[in-house]
């Protein structure tokens, strides 16, 4: 940072949204030396509070009691919310930030609603940029690959590596960052919903075991055998409704490039449904212990 005159100087970090993605990277921050402070909407909720206070006091990081509070006297605010939150919070950030501050939008949003959420935060003089973190944040946290976009971008992502992080600016205009995201989701997202389809129908039908080899002799070195059909159920297990609602962003993302959004929409419906399978049976995924496709999707059953 000390090598580029045109990087900003970021001591102090407020996080919107502490969720695991915020969570993880409050901790990151805070061991890299600066002072985090976080606002998430579930300050508000009394069965939420106490929760949410322990995590935060457990990395470090100060929570506030508004989103004001959060933003207003720090150098450089990142929103990690949900997709379908991500407009509002940008919406209702901007009036509270001012000139030489920097907002790091890493929500998983499209590049419409990503330049939505500049002209709310760039109305009041803030510099905007957009992130599009390309792994899950556990286990990178702190580290995890992001590409950046807007035209403060590379001065941001000068800053933010010298902290500790891995950043890269493949725009200075907002949305080809977004865009490489929700492409590369179609995909990611896709093979996890087709996962779960093709694996429910095989076991309910007790031919899992040749499915998964034929598989891995179509497709060698994914493993299909070991631990790759676990970890994809267990990602739609775990974050289907928010994967979901990413989904319906990167249908708006084909939308609005003329390309009909039919694989995106089915993966969304799938990854809504599947949580809503589970709710309606009473099975939560399990936090605590490894997870084995096989025996979840029978619960599922029953």
């Amino acid at each position: 940072m000390a090598n580029d005159k045109s990087a900003p100087e970021i001591r102090k970090i407020g996080l919107i949204g502490f969720g695991e993605a915020g969570g993880l990277l409050g901790e990151g921050l805070v061991k890299a030396g600066l002072w985090v402070t976080a606002y998430d909407i579930k300050c508000h909720d009394a069965n939420a509070l106490a929760s949410l206070e322990q995590r935060a006091e457990a990395a470090g990081v100060l929570l506030a009691a508004s989103l004001e509070q959060a933003v207003s006297s720090v150098d450089l605010v990142v929103s990690a919310v949900t997709a379908s939150s991500a407009a509002q919070v940008a919406e209702q950030a901007g009036p509270l930030m001012r000139a030489g501050q920097y907002f790091l939008d890493i929500n998983s949003v499209s590049p419409s609603t990503k330049a939505h959420d500049r002209n709310a935060i760039e109305s009041a003089g803030a510099a905007y940029v957009e992130a599009a973190v390309m792994a899950p944040v556990p286990p990178y946290g702190l580290h995890v690959p992001m590409l950046l976009g807007g035209s403060q971008a590379q001065a941001v992502s000068t800053a933010l590596n010298a902290l500790g992080m891995r950043t890269r600016t493949v725009s200075a205009d907002v949305g080809v960052a977004s865009a490489i995201k929700m492409c590369r989701s179609v995909m990611i997202k896709g093979i996890e919903a087709l996962t779960v389809e093709c694996l429910t129908a095989a076991r309910r039908y007790g031919a899992e075991h040749e499915v998964l080899a034929s598989l891995a002799e179509t497709f060698p070195g994914m493993g299909w055998t070991e631990k790759q059909p676990h970890y994809l159920i267990s990602r739609v297990a775990e974050h289907g409704r928010r994967r979901a609602a990413e989904m319906r962003e990167v249908a708006e993302t084909l939308s609005d490039a003329q390309v009909d959004p039919v694989m995106a929409l089915a993966t969304a419906t799938l990854q809504d449904a599947f949580v809503d399978l589970m709710a309606a049976k009473g099975v939560a995924y399990p936090k605590d212990q490894a997870f084995d496709w096989p025996s979840f999707i029978d619960q599922l059953r029953n």
